[in-house]
């Protein structure tokens, strides 16, 4: 059998038709299929590969970390140096309440945790979430994702989980004394990207202060540079109780974390012992990818400080094109919003035959996303801009 068909018949899919570009190697931001045909990736992993496929500081990293050791023992039992430079670094770039690392496999065992150690906290089991929010797939993350279509399935889920529309004020009237965590993007990733507003944020802060309810900010797609800032809560003046982060820190390597104050934390470690345990979470390799990824982003800040300007030079090019509506973006993470009658899955089809890899968003159905890593430079900006105008026209 073809290696097509083996991967139809043994791996698990997630949806009926998936687009299967058999892949061979990445570079940057081109991904090249095993017919030697390279691609521009627009969607970066999902934000994974925020400084690029394969970046060598990334690699050389690896490399080092695994000719002194791989797995040793489950997380939190053996002192592992990449943990715990990476965790000090890591914490040196945050507010100073924001001190203790958990490292974990993913975003949506980040938010787990992050729900634990809230209930922990506060001793209460009510949460809150926006709706045209995704925070993950695992049976508590998925009970913060308000839409029927996609939990349907699943339920019952977590009890005592509201959701509210974002940037209302029905969301910040919903807490009370009850509410032990509230779990926010501040910048809804797959809703289209939209923005949390000021005033609003700043409510929230005060609403959750008042009740004593953990306000949770999610960043595991914004994090680590794709919306101009290191997170994207530093376009605030707001601090979370509890940061979930994953995606772009691993520089392609698989890894999550959540961080709040160690005093946090540490409640998962008494009373019961392992309140949250992960055999893999942490993983040396891992820890040595992200590592060396924060590295190249705090060596060279313009990587992620450059992400409007290098946003704004691809939209302003496309944003009168015939398919075109409108665009919303934050740093280079950009929405094109296809106008009415258009069929947006026909052109992510259609952008595969011009060597384009690119996805929608998970709740705007009009959504055509451009999220190449950040490390596009202008020349090669200047060819995807001819893409995009043969795609969108």
């Amino acid at each position: 059998m073809k290696t097509r068909d083996l991967f139809l018949k043994h791996i698990g899919q997630t949806s009926p038709a998936p687009p299967m570009t058999h892949v061979k190697s990445a570079e940057g931001v081109f991904i090249t299929d095993v017919d030697d045909k390279s691609y521009f990736d627009l969607t970066a992993g999902f934000s994974v590969n925020n400084i690029g496929h394969r970046h060598p500081k990334v690699i050389k990293a690896i490399k080092k970390q695994i000719k002194q050791y791989l797995h040793s023992t489950v997380y939190g039992e053996h002192i592992q140096s990449p943990q715990v430079k990476y965790a000090k670094l890591l914490t040196q770039q945050l507010p100073s309440s924001l001190d203790c690392v958990y490292f974990v496999n993913s975003g949506s065992e980040a938010i787990e945790g992050a729900m634990k150690v809230a209930k922990r906290c506060t001793g209460k089991a009510k949460f809150i979430s926006a709706t045209n929010a995704y925070h993950g797939s695992t049976q508590g993350a998925m009970s913060l994702k308000s839409d029927g279509y996609f939990t349907q399935k699943y339920r019952p889920l977590l009890p005592q989980i509201s959701h509210y529309n974002f940037n209302s004020q029905a969301l910040i009237d919903g807490i009370d004394d009850d509410t032990a965590g509230v779990v926010i993007e501040v910048i809804q990733a797959e809703a289209g990207v939209i923005a949390a507003d000021d005033n609003w944020l700043t409510a929230l802060r005060k609403k959750c202060d008042e009740t004593g309810t953990q306000l949770i900010f999610d960043e595991i797609q914004t994090g680590f540079g794709r919306t101009g800032k290191l997170f994207a809560f530093e376009h605030y003046n707001i601090t979370p109780d509890i940061l979930c982060i994953a995606k772009g820190m691993g520089g392609g390597m698989p890894i999550g974390a959540f961080i709040s104050s160690q005093e946090k934390l540490y409640t998962l470690a008494d009373n019961p012992i392992l309140g949250h345990i992960t055999t893999f979470g942490g993983h040396p390799v891992s820890c040595a990818a992200s590592l060396a990824t924060l590295k190249v982003l705090l060596e060279d800040p313009s990587i992620y400080k450059k992400s409007a300007a290098k946003a704004a030079y691809i939209c302003d090019a496309i944003q009168h094109l015939p398919k075109v509506k409108e665009i919303q973006r934050s740093g280079l993470l950009c929405n094109i919003i296809i106008k009415d009658g258009v069929d947006v899955r026909g052109l992510f089809e259609l952008s595969l035959k011009h060597h384009v890899i690119t996805d929608g968003f998970l709740f705007d159905e009009r959504g055509y996303r451009i999220a190449p890593p950040l490390t596009i430079t202008k020349k090669e900006s200047k060819k995807l801009i001819k893409k995009l105008q043969k795609i969108l026209s």
